[in-house]
C-alpha cells in the first residue's frame, strides 16, 4: 500500500515536468535595416513545424513596416525573377528556410528610426508565431 502512495506523486511529478514543444519555431532570424534612401528591406529565417499537422502561413505583419510580403526568387532561363507567395506551407516535422536567393520576406515602408522589429506570422486569422528582434546593418 505504501508503494502505491509513493508511486502516484512520482507519476504526477513526471507528468508536470513534461515540456510541450512550441508548434512553430523560428531560428537564424536576420532582418536587415533598409539602406539609406531605400523604402524596403529583406528578412531571412528558418521556420520549423513541431506539430503533426501542416501549418499554412497566409501572411506576415509588422508594426515597424507598412507591409510585409513573402516572396521567392527563382532562376528562369538564366534570369532571376522574384514572385510574391500567397502562402507558405510547412509540413509536419519539416523546416522551411527563408534565405537569399530563395524564399524571403520583403519588408516595405519602414517606420523612421526603428531598430527593433516585431513580425507576426498568421495562419488565416490566427497568429501562430511572433518574433521580436533587432534589425541588422
Amino acid at each position: 500500500m505504501t508503494r502505491r502512495f509513493l508511486l502516484l506523486p512520482l507519476v504526477a511529478l513526471l507528468a508536470a515536468c513534461t515540456v510541450e514543444k512550441v508548434p512553430l519555431v523560428a531560428s537564424d532570424v536576420s532582418i536587415r535595416k533598409p539602406m539609406p534612401g531605400m523604402n524596403m528591406s529583406a528578412g531571412y529565417l528558418t521556420l520549423t513545424n513541431n506539430t503533426t499537422q501542416s501549418i499554412i502561413i497566409t501572411h506576415v505583419t509588422s508594426p515597424q513596416f507598412g507591409s510585409v510580403e513573402m516572396h521567392e526568387s527563382v532562376l528562369e532561363d538564366g534570369v532571376s525573377r522574384m514572385y510574391a507567395l500567397g502562402n507558405v506551407t510547412i509540413l509536419p516535422g519539416h523546416t522551411v528556410r527563408f534565405e537569399p536567393g530563395g524564399k524571403h520576406l520583403m519588408l516595405m515602408r519602414p517606420a523612421i528610426g526603428a531598430d527593433e522589429v516585431t513580425l507576426d506570422f498568421y495562419a488565416g486569422k490566427a497568429v501562430v508565431l511572433t518574433i521580436n528582434t533587432s534589425m541588422q546593418e
